[in-house]
């Protein structure tokens, strides 16, 4: 119900929106405690990458909680209004401090746009298992074979 009752506004005020989603005081605090966060964005905060770390390694570290982020890169330099926002990076350089921030918080980091898939840490790990699990078998097969030679 919350989410549904949010509205649109122009900030990338990444500090505010995390104070409040982990400092809340829940009245039922026990029952939802939170195991991860999901910033959907298109854009750089407006605070400095050094910062935002910072608060997520502390504030994630005392919980079980993560922070993940999908980064959205839409046309370069503005926002759905056509309005430059007050802090901008081009799209490498919004990729490389949100890995940072994600890395602080132990969570994932998911980049996409118009064309696909930039980075993707669930696609890198999924790649990874499958290269793995190829070795695995060619392993398997030159033992097998040694055992077929040696018999």
């Amino acid at each position: 119900r919350w989410v549904l009752s949010l509205q649109c506004k122009g900030s990338r005020n990444l500090m505010s929106a995390l104070r409040r989603a982990v400092e809340v005081d829940f009245k039922d605090k026990d029952k939802h405690k939170s195991q991860g966060l999901y910033l959907l964005t298109t854009g750089i905060p407006d605070q400095e990458t050094h910062t935002i770390s910072a608060y997520v390694a502390e504030a994630c570290g005392g919980f079980d909680l993560q922070l993940h982020v999908c980064l959205f890169s839409v046309t370069k330099g503005t926002d759905s209004t056509g309005t430059i926002p007050a802090r901008y990076a081009d799209p490498r350089e919004t990729a490389s401090a949100f890995k940072e921030i994600v890395q602080a918080a132990k969570g994932r980091f998911h980049w996409f746009g118009e064309a696909g898939i930039f980075e993707s840490d669930d696609i890198t790990s999924i790649i990874s298992e499958m290269e793995k699990a190829k070795n695995y078998s060619q392993k398997c097969a030159f033992l097998v074979e040694a055992l077929k030679q040696r018999s």
